[in-house]
């Protein structure tokens, strides 16, 4: 396994309803990326299809693996890249059960999803009209690492990445589709995130006006110790490059000890609380 490598978060505006043009796109993106040397490319929340499709949802969800994955999967065996993105996911038991989903393939090719579990339906959001939530933690064994996967709005809620942390993620994705009405949040919580889990955390949300929403960008790829190690632009399509080094967990691990010092008897008391709630 690789301790350093370097990671391209691809900033991109998506064609609503054009899986061809966004698969492009992708292709593209990952290419510039590999000629910068990542070895990692992370795209937005439903990358593949845009966020704001509503009905089309059902037209377009594909099972996974399935075409538009497979297509993916070649570009990361042609660029020997691992690549995540997002893709509304159709189940493989049900005509009309989609799943808003990330998935990570690689040089090898087709390695795993993960399926988004909080589905924001306030405001803007309408997303448990649409899709069923996930009910599993996403973490999967690379070359480049222990990878967990994660999106958007489950970022708000720290027992999801406690859990990813937990199953052994030395890294853990966070694809998002966020307006720029959430950005300050956005911003304190992939911090927050990365420091109380010792953790890497890459954070790559969506950009551009889709159906009149805007989606703010600021991707950035965040330490262990909550240094932002690369930030992409705001409001514009773009490309940045930073460097994971695994290395550095073990310090703040060290001197931050909270996997050390996790109360687990908490977690019993917090589940009859919810559920009172």
């Amino acid at each position: 396994m690789k301790e350093k490598f370097l990671t391209a978060l691809a900033q991109i505006s998506c064609q609503r309803g054009d899986k061809q043009a966004n698969i492009q796109k992708i292709e593209e993106y990952t290419e510039r990326a590999r000629r910068q040397g990542a070895e990692l490319v992370i795209f937005p929340e439903l990358s593949l299809t845009g966020y704001t499709i509503r009905d089309e949802l059902y037209e377009l969800a594909e099972k996974i693996p399935g075409p538009s994955t497979n297509a993916i999967e070649k570009i990361a065996r042609k660029c020997k890249v691992y690549i995540v993105f997002g893709m509304p996911e159709l189940s493989a038991k049900a005509q009309a059960t989609i799943y808003n989903s990330a998935v990570l393939v690689g040089p090898e090719g087709y390695i795993g999803k993960y399926r988004k579990m909080h589905l924001p339906t306030h405001s803007v959001f309408e997303e448990k009209r649409y899709f069923r939530p996930g009910y599993q933690a996403g973490t999967f064994e690379t070359a480049i690492g222990k990878i967990g996967l994660i999106i958007c709005y489950d970022i708000f809620f720290p027992e999801v990445c406690r859990l990813t942390r937990l199953e052994g993620a030395q890294m853990i994705i966070c694809i998002s589709a966020s307006p720029s009405v959430r950005k300050a949040f956005f911003e304190a919580l992939t911090v927050a995130r990365a420091m109380e889990n010792a953790v890497f955390l890459a954070y790559v949300n969506l950009v551009g006006i889709e159906d009149g929403l805007q989606f703010w960008g600021g991707s950035r790829l965040v330490a262990p110790n909550g240094k932002i190690i690369a930030k992409a632009k705001y409001d514009e399509e773009d490309l940045v490059v930073g460097e994971v080094n695994y290395i550095d967990i073990k310090p703040v691990e060290a001197f931050v000890p909270t996997l050390k010092d996790l109360r687990p008897e908490l977690f019993d008391k917090l589940k009859g609380k919810a559920e009172e709630l």
